[in-house]
């Protein structure tokens, strides 16, 4: 009779144990630990857990992680070691008293790698595949003012990848390929790329009255230009990865196909400085525009990818370093790598404020300040055209500099180096705005 009457007084103070638990913030950093984590081959790392916190991995044959020791299979009260033994995966499993499942977290464990550090001030020409359309320029005719491809439904921040069947790569071909077809009396069957879908769009070009050509009112342009910073380069496949974040066409805003692209080096011949809501600048020149250090395969979140050409120099670095992964970073002092006179690479130092641990890739995945008194004198913090510059922490590149705080420019986001080199392939996937030059020119069509 006694242990019936128990039961009930037994299971209240289990329930007050579990919500007390749920408060505390012990729970919060284990319920906002990732539910994929990397480790790479020689990082550790480490968890406080402590009552009534259990913690279980599940191995594979391979033993791929282990807790401490190879005996350790519940680990109570103290501090948790993940030690990568395999490459692979495996499976922790937080618990509460052993029994109320908490967390359950996928631990990969990524081949070590040793990549050389950027800093590097570049030049970036990227082509787009096809023709991308920025805006419209209305058609003069003898009559009236029209726009056909605006009439026909065509979009700002449509590509045109093909007009009557032929395949178009410039502003010039595109005009060529209108005014012929208008010549002849031909509609314009333009077959258009609209996010993933692609339409076939029929056009009757109109002959203008100013130009003497046929056009049908559209303004279009076939690559961009700008200055960024060169991430990292791998010694032995010589692929690189720059901007850590996508290169977007500076009028639509939308992503940019990359085609082809090439970079190629640039100096900074000034600063202008950042100020509370108003992003600064590096003004850069490119340096022998025709010649080719690099050429662009992909255009991704996590910024431009492709194989060096020419063998780059650094002042700092002259061998390759670790690079870490997201678990190993940690709040306080970091170095970046950057250009702002000449092409001079110089280290500054910045702080890490907050680590945003990502499950899935995003470019903010650290919030960092400028604590670099020189470089705040110079520059008044972040400026655009950092975008890439590497950051360093304990001997190991653990990102790249992304974004800006517009409202406060001595800070900004940073992301992590797993995602650039997983899009770089260098590391194997798991489960920008460019800053343009103001040289672009439009013409109407």
């Amino acid at each position: 009779m006694r242990h019936s009457n128990c039961r009930p007084a037994l299971g209240i103070i289990i329930a007050g144990l579990i919500v007390a638990f749920s408060f505390s913030p012990q729970f919060r950093l284990v319920y906002n630990l990732p539910s994929h984590l990397h480790i790479i081959e020689g990082e550790k790392k480490i968890i406080q857990v402590s009552f009534p916190l259990t913690v279980t991995v599940i191995q594979d044959n391979k033993k791929t992680v282990i807790i401490n020791d190879e005996a350790s299979k519940y680990v109570l009260s103290r501090q948790i070691l993940f030690k990568p033994v395999h490459l692979g995966n495996a499976t922790v499993n937080f618990r509460l008293l052993g029994l109320i499942p908490i967390r359950t977290v996928q631990v990969s464990v990524l081949p070590a790698i040793k990549v050389l550090p950027g800093g590097h001030s570049i030049g970036v020409i990227l082509h787009s595949q096809g023709v991308l359309i920025v805006g419209f320029s209305p058609v003069e005719s003898s009559n009236s003012t029209m726009n056909p491809a605006k009439d026909a439904g065509i979009q700002v921040g449509d590509v045109i990848l093909s007009i009557n069947g032929i395949p178009v790569q410039n502003d010039s071909q595109v005009a060529h390929i209108i005014d012929t077809s208008g010549r002849q009396k031909k509609n314009l069957d333009i077959l258009i790329k609209r996010g993933k879908e692609r339409k076939n769009v029929s056009v009757n070009p109109v002959l203008c009255s100013e130009t003497k050509r046929y056009r049908i009112g559209l303004f279009v342009r076939d690559s961009a230009a700008g200055v960024g910073t060169l991430t990292f380069v791998d010694p032995e496949t010589k692929i690189f990865g720059a901007l850590g974040h996508v290169i977007t066409d500076s009028d639509t805003n939308q992503p940019i196909e990359c085609d082809q692209g090439k970079i190629v080096m640039a100096t900074v011949s000034g600063i202008q400085s950042g100020k509370r809501g108003q992003p600064g600048e590096k003004v850069g020149v490119f340096i022998e525009e025709d010649k080719c250090v690099g050429m662009i395969k992909k255009n991704t979140s996590f910024g431009i990818y492709g194989s060096i050409q020419e063998e780059l120099t650094h002042s700092l670095y002259t061998e390759p370093i670790p690079v870490a992964s997201m678990s190993q970073i940690q709040i306080g002092k970091a170095e970046m790598l950057t250009v702002i006179d000449g092409q001079h690479i110089e280290k500054f130092a910045l702080e890490i404020q907050k680590i945003n641990l990502q499950n899935i890739p995003d470019g903010k995945g650290m919030v960092i300040k400028v604590v670099d008194k020189s470089l705040l004198d110079k520059t008044g913090g972040i400026v655009q055209g950092m975008s890439g510059s590497p950051i360093i922490q304990n001997g190991k590149i653990i990102g790249a500099v992304t974004h800006v705080f517009v409202h406060d420019p001595t800070k900004g986001y940073g992301c992590f180096i797993d995602w650039m080199l997983m899009e770089s392939g260098l590391l194997p996937k798991t489960n920008a705005k460019l800053i343009p030059r103001r040289l672009f020119t439009f013409s109407g069509y």
